[in-house]
């Protein structure tokens, strides 16, 4: 059978593949798989029922739904011809991790507008064109809507500005203090008895 649909087929097949990735992570990995390897390879979790669910119902339904559209856009991918799989980038993607992983690191120490700066302006440098003043506006307006919907509306606990004790504990250096105690004096380790003598 012929591929008439390249870019279909290889997101359909990506599809199918995360979605049981969710359904054996949800409810565990299926016995024949667990005879083949010799263990319980995933545990799983309840799934519960509609009315009252389990902690694997959800992502098993999700990934249930994912894998089933990803069967539908790969049987359409040999029947209706499609584009061909466009070159794959790696400059963007591994801005946008930098950008994550910075973001991440970041907002302990600084708190969440400078962490923000960060991790717009370093994703930005992922695209095609970096025009400064609309990377610049895209910032502010991310800070204002992240402080108002995070800080202000959830409640949760983000600094916003930074913390100096945090940056230097994340930074490794340690806050030196100074020791100036006192030398106790010698004390006389003799018994009672002796010192009389």
């Amino acid at each position: 059978m012929k591929i008439k649909g390249p870019k279909e087929f290889w997101a359909g097949l990506m599809f199918i593949v995360f979605g049981l990735a969710f359904v054996a992570g949800a409810v565990g990995t299926p016995d024949f798989i667990d005879r083949i390897y010799g263990a319980k390879l995933l545990h799983g979790y309840q799934i519960g029922s509609a009315v009252r669910m389990g902690p694997a119902y959800f992502p098993m339904v999700l990934g249930g739904l994912l894998a089933l559209l990803g069967a539908f856009v790969l049987v359409e991918s040999l029947v209706v011809d499609g584009e061909k799989v466009a070159r794959f980038y790696f400059r963007p993607i591994l801005f946008i991790v930098a950008a994550n992983l910075a973001f991440a690191y970041l907002l302990k120490p600084l708190g969440l507008v400078l962490s923000l700066v960060a991790l717009v302006f370093v994703s930005a440098f992922g695209g095609h064109e970096f025009k400064f003043k609309e990377v610049a506006i895209l910032t502010v307006v991310m800070i204002i809507m992240s402080v108002g919907v995070f800080v202000k509306a959830l409640m949760l606990p983000f600094p916003i500005w930074p913390d100096p004790d945090e940056m230097r504990r994340s930074l490794g250096m340690a806050r030196v203090v100074e020791h100036t105690e006192s030398v106790p004096a010698p004390q006389d380790t003799a018994p009672e008895g002796a010192k009389k003598k």
